[in-house]
């Protein structure tokens, strides 16, 4: 069994927060790809970027193949995750705008949560339920709000966001008790191996749309591999070890309120008052699920027994 102790209590929640924030600026990339790359495309590129990223990072830090108990895990997890997850969400979000797709997505911490419960017997403190409720309520209020602005949500592009947000939990409850038994470099690097090997029929179309996509799509579609997939990825994977499923899926509900953040950063929309309001309530939602997380995380990797029993 492999030691998740981390040598700083600080670094599983700063791994946490780098993910929340790549991720959030995956939802502007795909929409910048989207133009030049259909789904299936868009995802092997940015799972094969990913995968070199991450090989290189292998062979630097000598890590060697995952031990056969942690390929359960893996598999399932590139699968669902790495693999349904990215084609679902590139094809949501052509049909809706990114808030929206991030809104849509963010039902999965919900999902987890249960799943986790169910499968994993993670802990539902009520601290936690409160948070996920605060969270879930400000991401409703930022959806509504740029609803209300003018965007038009195609009900095909929602159903395909809503797909892409149940891989999201199964792939995470999937790949939790890899992490027990490989590193985070290790699963996060064959999970995305295994989802490019699904993705390898798409591989006519991102050869043929590679050679007319402008410039600026295809360095989206690295940006997509190297950083939110290859390195959020693996900060995920390192914070995941050190908490619950349930916990880290909750640090999500803060990625609407950045993708709005973003969006008005780069493209020039300034939010409505009722969007920041939502915002707000996202990230205030998230500090109240993560709070004393720190402390749970110590005991756990000390060794100690959980002050929670689930019952």
């Amino acid at each position: 069994m492999m030691s998740n102790a981390p040598r700083h209590p600080l670094l599983p929640a700063a791994a946490a927060g780098l993910t929340v924030v790549l991720w959030a600026s995956a939802f502007v990339a795909i929409r910048s790809a989207g133009d030049a790359y259909s789904p299936g495309a868009l995802a092997l590129g940015r799972l094969l970027a990913g995968a070199l990223t991450l090989g290189a990072l292998c062979v630097v830090r000598r890590e060697g193949l995952p031990p056969r108990s942690a390929w359960r895990g893996i598999a399932l997890s590139g699968v669902l995750w790495f693999g349904f997850y990215m084609v679902a969400l590139n094809w949501g979000e052509q049909r809706v705008d990114a808030g929206t797709a991030a809104l849509v997505v963010n039902v999965g911490p919900l999902l987890i949560a249960l799943l986790g419960t169910r499968l994993l017997g993670d802990p539902m403190p009520p601290r936690l339920l409160a948070g996920m409720a605060v969270s879930f309520a400000g991401a409703v209020t930022v959806g509504l709000s740029m609803s209300s602005g003018g965007g038009g949500a195609s009900l095909l592009g929602v159903v395909a966001c809503l797909l892409a947000a149940v891989a999201y939990a199964a792939g995470v409850v999937s790949q939790k008790p890899a992490l027990g038994r490989a590193s985070a470099l290790q699963v996060t690097t064959f999970g995305c191996l295994v989802g490019a090997v699904v993705c390898l029929p798409f591989a006519g179309r991102l050869v043929t749309e590679a050679a007319h996509a402008p410039v600026s799509a295809t360095l989206n579609m690295v940006y997509l591999g190297v950083f939110p997939t290859a390195l959020a990825f693996t900060t995920w994977a390192y914070a995941l070890a050190r908490t619950t499923a349930s916990r880290m899926g909750a640090t999500t509900y803060a990625v609407p309120a950045l993708v709005v953040l973003m969006s008005w950063l780069a493209l020039g929309e300034v939010p409505g008052a009722l969007t920041l309001v939502g915002g707000a309530l996202c990230l205030a939602g998230v500090a109240v699920s993560r709070s004393r997380a720190a402390g749970r995380s110590r005991r756990v990797a000390a060794g100690e027994p959980r002050p929670e029993k689930v019952g």
